[in-house]
């Protein structure tokens, strides 16, 4: 297609936007690919240039949060390792296979994240311990699991894992935040190599949405860091009713 100054008009404002949301709480891609689809981007190419505008702003959420000491170390190689591993098995069957069972098994599984996220007053702010080992595990399960959802479907993969992370993984919601973002950058990066060999990504349109992803990645990202969990619980139903309600209209 020809890309149109309409084209960069449409998508590089919705891509600050949902950047930033992306930065708290996860989700960004329910604002940022339908963008991409207004513009007429087709939609092999939406995905693949999404994953090129949302691997770079996510670098930069992830860098700052990482310099604030938000992350867990102990935990970031199950993290970040199997959300890789996923992420490269997620990506390999979306040039294959339809998505539309997955969208299906999200159905049911909405509501009661919802559920879940209105019942509990705080996130991760329980102190529950339950063991290192534990938790490495709860870890590398989440992370790959996630992270093949990320590769082959991806909208809600960062508020998935800060779900998992704070409320299997008995996290905080700082440190979760910050591994979150570790995982997803990881989970990006994997679909977007496999993306860049496919020939799918606009270049043009892919780096100047880049600079609206890291302006808006930047800012979500200190709101974190300020608010905690006031600011990302509310976002995280937003996030989930946005899914449902998209996967209910592609169906």
């Amino acid at each position: 297609m020809e890309l149109t100054f309409v084209t960069f008009l449409i998508v590089c404002p919705m891509v600050f936007l949902a950047s930033f949301v992306d930065a708290a709480a996860g989700g960004g891609g329910l604002i940022s690919l339908p963008a991409y689809l207004l513009a007429g981007v087709p939609m092999h190419n939406a995905i693949a240039t999404n994953k090129f505008s949302s691997a770079t702003g996510t670098a930069i959420s992830t860098i700052r949060l990482c310099r604030n000491r938000f992350v867990d170390w102990g935990l970031a190689f199950p993290c970040v390792s199997m959300a890789l591993f996923g992420s490269y098995i997620g990506a390999n069957l979306a040039l294959r296979a339809s998505d539309a069972l997955l969208r299906y098994m999200l159905i049911p599984v909405l509501p009661v994240v919802c559920f879940y996220v209105l019942r509990k007053k705080e996130l991760g702010e329980e102190n529950v311990e339950i063991g290192r080992k534990k938790q490495w595990l709860i870890c590398a399960a989440s992370s790959l699991a996630v992270g093949c959802y990320d590769g082959f479907y991806g909208p809600g993969t960062g508020t998935f894992l800060l779900l998992l992370y704070t409320g299997a993984a008995k996290m905080d919601v700082r440190r979760a935040s910050g591994n979150m973002k570790l995982a997803n950058l990881s989970s990006n990066v994997m679909a977007l190599v496999v993306f860049l060999f496919s020939g799918k990504i606009f270049l043009p349109l892919g780096v100047a949405a880049s600079v609206f992803s890291i302006a808006g990645h930047y800012m979500g990202s200190g709101l974190v860091m300020k608010n905690g969990s006031k600011v990302v619980r509310p976002l995280i139903l937003v996030v989930m009713v946005l899914l449902f309600v998209k996967i209910l209209f592609d169906l």
